[in-house]
């Protein structure tokens, strides 16, 4: 019997999810092999952070032009493209024998992540125009960007443990040939108008050198401080390029990012919301790592395997709950219900002792993180639901990049918390375990603070969508008006 979805959007359903967790699996994966890189390639605790920042800076600066791209040349041309670079890319890492090397390495996998991962959602939202299809796909999307991360420490932890880190990098071989002759065969071909419809190359540069330059910013802060000189400096840059980039676009006649989304409130604060939730959520899942393996002496298989019960949670309600909920209650009830589970899950951290049973202290952060299946999922819809047909692109990149963002700024922002508590900690007399322990709570407290901040945007900001009874072919809901193929029930919050 037919899927409901249909065999061949099926089929490039799992093509777009498979090159999404290879990406997500891989920024994990790595995460829990550094200590093991770090000791073969003899890297300094400075340039070790180079293997992750790398990556970040290319991913995070790239993702607006590369949406751009697949609105103009064909979203199935950028993913395919994408894949074919990460997955060369990783072979490198894999090969990769000296720190330059593989930090090249990881800058280049940076820019095929980007590729890749920018136009994906755009692509489902044409793929699934009917309501509820879309939120079955939108459901299943975001299981894997939420759940993949988990998933990535333990297979990290196996891989690293059982043979050696290289393969961390070798393990994306197969994956990425497989999914590129899926996505060559499943994906729909669409041209696009080429690079002369608006291409905006001075705009690509503003851009790609502003985002760059601002997660660059983010990670410098770790090491130099948020009031160093030289921290304000690469900041006030970062803010003259994206703000030249903000009035190009409003006079381009042919904008690299169409201004005319942010009309939508629903959009706006989707994406701002988003940058909040990942922000507290990204921070907390590199921080609970590091408190299982620095506070109660978890290995790294260990750690990941203590964060499986969470990837469960998100998994289930990810794929059996959040579309059948957002049918029901809309997408705005099912924001604030996981929002409101978040908050409860990280205020509850603030309250882990320097010796903690797993089972009464761990164990209900992890299942109260389901909430992330119900929240990432409705705010994907929302940060859609402006997309006409020839900006997905456009708006895949942008929630994209606003996901890249939160996360490199919760990472900088909680960990120069969590490191500063627990300096203070220790110069009073407090024992490691004691410290560190004082530190994370100080970040989860925060984390909690910013998830708080989110749940009252979604109530004063978001709208409810109004339903429409006749809208014509291709014409659904941008935010509260009638413009393009968009869910007239689903698709904004």
């Amino acid at each position: 019997m037919p899927s409901p979805l249909g065999r061949s959007r099926t089929a490039a359903l799992v093509a777009l999810c498979a090159g999404t967790l290879m990406i997500i699996l891989d920024g994990s994966i790595v995460t829990v092999a550094l200590p093991a890189i770090q000791r073969d390639l003899d890297f300094s605790p400075a340039d070790l952070t180079w293997t992750v920042n790398a990556y970040m800076i290319a991913f995070g600066g790239l993702l607006l032009l590369a949406g751009r791209l697949g609105d103009l040349i064909g979203q199935k041309r950028v993913f395919v493209t994408g894949l074919a670079v990460f997955t060369a890319a990783s072979l490198l890492c894999g090969l990769a024998t000296g720190q330059a090397t593989l930090i090249a390495a990881r800058f280049v996998q940076g820019a095929g992540g980007a590729l890749t991962s920018a136009v994906s959602l755009g692509m489902i939202v044409t793929l699934f125009p009917e309501p509820r299809e879309r939120g079955t796909a939108i459901g299943a999307f975001s299981f894997v960007g939420a759940a993949g991360a988990s998933l990535g420490q333990v297979l990290g932890g196996v891989l690293t443990e059982a043979i050696n880190w290289h393969w961390i990098f070798f393990i994306n071989l197969p994956i990425g040939a497989a999914t590129l002759i899926l996505a060559a065969r499943a994906l729909p071909a669409e041209r696009g108008p080429g690079l002369a419809a608006g291409a905006d190359a001075f705009g690509a540069l503003l851009v790609t050198g502003g985002l760059m330059l601002t997660v660059y910013t983010i990670v410098w802060t770790g090491g130099h401080g948020w009031t160093s000189p030289s921290t304000l400096g690469l900041g006030a840059v970062s803010i003259a390029l994206l703000a030249a980039f903000v009035r190009r676009q409003a006079r381009a006649a042919t904008p690299l990012l169409p201004l005319r989304m942010f009309r939508s409130r629903n959009v706006s604060g989707a994406n701002l919301i988003q940058v909040l939730m990942v922000s507290a959520l990204f921070g907390f899942q590199i921080l609970i790592a590091l408190y299982a393996q620095n506070v109660l002496g978890y290995g790294a298989l260990g750690t990941g395997l203590a964060l499986l019960p969470a990837a469960g949670a998100i998994a289930a309600v990810s794929l059996l709950l959040s579309a059948r909920l957002i049918a029901r209650f809309g997408e705005r009830r099912v924001l604030l219900t996981g929002l409101a589970s978040l908050v409860a899950a990280l205020a509850l951290l603030t309250r882990l002792p320097a010796h903690a049973a797993y089972v009464t202290d761990l164990l209900p952060t992890m299942l109260l993180a389901g909430g992330f299946g119900l929240a990432i999922s409705a705010v994907t819809a929302l940060g859609m639901s402006g997309a006409r047909p020839d900006d997905a692109g456009a708006a895949s990149g942008l929630f994209n990049t606003s996901q890249q963002v939160g996360g490199a700024l919760g990472v900088a922002v909680l960990s120069t918390l969590a490191a500063a508590r627990t300096t203070r900690l220790a110069a009073h007399g407090h024992d490691r375990a004691s410290a560190l322990t004082g530190g994370f709570h100080l970040a989860f407290g925060v984390g909690a603070g910013l998830l708080a901040v989110a749940f009252v945007l979604t109530l004063t900001v978001l709208r409810r969508p109004r339903a429409t009874t006749a809208a014509p072919a291709g014409v659904g809901l941008v935010g509260d008006a009638p413009t393009a193929t968009v869910a007239v029930e689903n698709s904004s919050l």
